[in-house]
Parts: structure tokens; C-alpha cells; sequence
């Protein structure tokens, strides 16, 4: 049996600003960390059997008993194969404050935080590109075909711009963005928006692959704005990808009501973020308009609204 050490590791939620969808395409997307939801992971080492804690879940197994389609349990054995580990011995414990099925990547989350805390725990070091890979094989058994940004943008933890299948490239944020973000309270069901999108395209390539090109183009151009390269405003940009969404046929009546009271309350520009059909909204602000849109959210049916900065450093607060 091999010898563990006590371990914690956390890991942040995440945001896409522009791009979901098209993305799993081959086309280009930002996305962000969102550090103000976190999913964290301990082991303690204890002899005897491995437990999964889930509190939040309440549930509390075995791994040898995990169901087939269990990530946490999935999560677990890739660490370990990963580190060369064999059979392990403790409790590992999760917890998190992202909400489920909103579009924050809390799957992605959990599992980096437990493939992390397994491999400290295995005093084995496992750098961000590694660790995407192996949350990568979770996020296939959650959603089927993701595009992998999830995992990436949340085990690199910083913006990054992706294209699926190449190295992400690191997101210079030249200047302040000020966004909030906005939870309708109904579940963003990713594996059913990939999949009916999939459907359409489908049935109808031309016109989904020209909605996917123009959905890249709205990615480069809110690129060269968020790094300093061009003087366009970055709102506009988000508010059409939110009309590219809805054509795609993800977007709900929920959203659309969040997004336009955002706008009409003085909002430069909001989208859904993730996989639609329910889950957040994002809305760029300003430090002198954040106060009235997110009243504007809350009146318009949103159950949660984070606020969430990202400047020069990239740094959130």
C-alpha cells in the first residue's frame, strides 16, 4: 500500500467571455479564472479503506465502491496512476461554493482540486499542463465531447486564450475589467447544449459554421481590445456573442431578461457564460455602474450576483 502524507489543494471556478461553442469547433475563446468560488480537496491518510467524502453532496463511499461513472472517483485513480502510486488508504474530503451546473466549471474545479491534493499527497509534482490533461478525462465523462477549456483555464488558473488541441496562450489583461456575474438559479446542462448544438450543425453545416466563424472573429477582435491592441470598447462584442448564442439556440428566456436588464441599467455589454440553457450571465461594467446592474440582476430574477475584477496583473478581486 502506498504511503501517503496529509494534502490540501484548492482550485478556482471560471468564466468564458467569449467564444463557448464555437469553441468545441476549432474556433478561438477567452476565458478567466473566477477565484471567488473555490472547490477544495484534503487527504488525510488513515488506514484501512479510501473514502470520498462529498458534504455538499452528502455522500460519503468507499473508492473501491465508486459507481462507473463517478469523476471524483475517476479523479482519484488518474492521480494516482499518474504519480505511480498503487493502493492508497485515507479520506478525501471535497467542498466547494461553486454551484453545480451554472457554467462556473465547478466539475473542472473539484477535480483539479483532488488530482492536485492526490498528488501532493504522493509527493509527486505534477506542473498545470499535466494536470489538464488528466481533469481533462473527467470533463469527457461529464459532458462528452468538451472542448477542453474548462480544464484548462482552471488548472493553468489564469485568462487564457484557447483553441482546442493547441498549447493555451496566456491573456494580457492591459486594462481593468470590471465584470459581474449572475446566476439564474437553473442548471446549465452542458453535455444537452453541446449535444442539440452538435444536432443542428449537423443538420444545417452552412449556416452553424458561418455562426462559428462569426463568433472567432468577435473572439480576435475582444483579444486585441483586452491586450491593449485595439481601441474598441469590448461591450458591444459580448452583447452580439450573446445574439450569436441565442441563434445557436442555448440561450433561455431567463438570460435574455438578465442580459437586458444589465443593458438597460447601464451595463457595457452581457452574454451568457458556459454552456447556456440556464446557468450565469456576465455583464461588463463599470466601478460607477456596478451598483445599479447588479440591483438590476437581482429585480430581474438573478438568485446570485459576484462581482469580479481582473486588471493589468491579471489579478481578480
Amino acid at each position: 500500500m502506498t504511503a501517503l502524507r496529509a494534502a490540501m489543494a484548492s482550485a478556482p471556478g471560471k468564466a468564458i467571455l467569449l467564444g463557448e461553442h464555437a469553441v468545441v469547433y476549432g474556433r478561438p475563446a477567452l476565458a478567466v479564472p473566477v477565484t471567488l468560488v473555490q472547490a477544495t480537496a484534503t487527504f488525510t491518510p488513515a488506514p484501512g479503506d479510501f473514502w470520498i467524502e462529498a458534504p455538499a453532496l452528502r455522500q460519503r463511499y468507499r473508492l473501491a465502491e465508486a459507481a462507473p461513472d463517478d469523476v471524483l472517483a475517476l479523479a482519484v485513480n488518474l492521480a494516482l496512476q499518474a504519480a505511480g502510486g498503487g493502493a492508497a488508504a485515507g479520506v478525501l474530503r471535497v467542498e466547494s461554493n461553486i454551484p453545480l451546473a451554472a457554467g462556473l466549471g465547478s466539475g473542472a474545479a473539484v477535480c483539479t482540486a483532488v488530482v492536485r491534493a492526490m498528488a501532493l499527497a504522493l509527493g509527486h509534482a505534477l506542473d498545470d499542463a499535466a494536470v489538464s490533461a488528466l481533469v481533462y478525462e473527467t470533463e469527457k465523462r461529464l459532458h462528452g465531447t468538451p472542448s477542453g477549456i474548462d480544464n484548462t483555464v482552471v488548472a493553468y488558473a489564469r485568462p487564457v486564450y484557447f483553441v482546442r488541441g493547441q498549447a493555451p496562450v496566456p491573456l494580457a489583461v492591459r486594462r481593468p475589467l470590471h465584470l459581474l456575474i449572475a446566476d439564474t438559479g437553473r442548471p446549465s446542462l452542458t453535455r444537452e447544449t453541446v449535444g442539440a448544438v452538435r444536432a443542428g450543425y449537423e443538420q444545417d453545416p452552412p449556416r452553424y459554421t458561418a455562426l462559428f466563424d462569426e463568433i472567432a472573429g468577435l473572439v480576435e477582435r475582444a483579444r486585441a481590445v483586452i491586450e491593449g491592441a485595439a481601441g474598441e470598447a469590448l461591450g458591444p462584442l459580448l452583447t452580439r456573442n450573446q445574439a450569436l448564442l441565442a441563434a445557436l439556440g442555448v440561450s433561455t428566456p431567463a438570460l435574455e431578461a438578465l442580459a437586458a436588464a444589465a443593458l438597460a441599467a447601464g451595463a457595457q455589454g452581457a452574454k451568457l457564460s458556459g454552456g447556456g440553457g440556464g446557468g450565469n450571465l456576465i455583464a461588463l461594467v463599470t466601478p460607477g455602474t456596478a451598483a445599479p446592474v447588479e440591483a438590476a440582476l437581482r429585480a430581474a430574477g438573478a438568485v446570485r450576483v459576484w462581482a469580479s475584477r481582473l486588471g493589468p496583473e491579471a489579478a481578480q478581486a
